[in-house]
């Protein structure tokens, strides 16, 4: 049986609710977003840590600083590469993709 302490989330502390409530899609599975959330904040609450992997070796990355510094969180956004997750707000409708490397294909060394 879970303990329902560990599913809070610091909006529940203070007693906040979302204004809007939409659906965004990565890697073809649905996520449930709330309005003012980065990307990275939906898939962090879909309990997905790693979202990119290295060029060198494929090592799994994910968000890491959370103010766009490191570039870790890259993803592909509606068909657009290099998007920093941890910046870009998530919209409705948003199909995210994991990035693999530089994430263009053609480019890749």
């Amino acid at each position: 049986m879970t303990d329902p302490s560990h599913r809070r989330s610091p909006r529940d502390l203070v007693g906040g609710r979302p204004d809007a409530t939409y659906t965004l899609r990565f890697d073809g599975r649905e996520l449930t977003a709330h309005a003012g959330q980065s990307i990275a904040a939906v898939l962090w609450g879909a309990g997905i840590l790693a979202w990119r992997t290295t060029r060198q070796g494929g090592a799994p990355r994910g968000a890491f600083c959370g103010i766009g510094s490191c570039y870790d969180c890259l993803v592909t956004v509606n068909g657009r590469p290099n998007q920093r997750a941890c910046l870009v707000p998530a919209r409705p409708g948003d199909a995210v993709t994991t990035q693999e490397g530089t994430g263009r294909a053609d480019l890749a060394v």
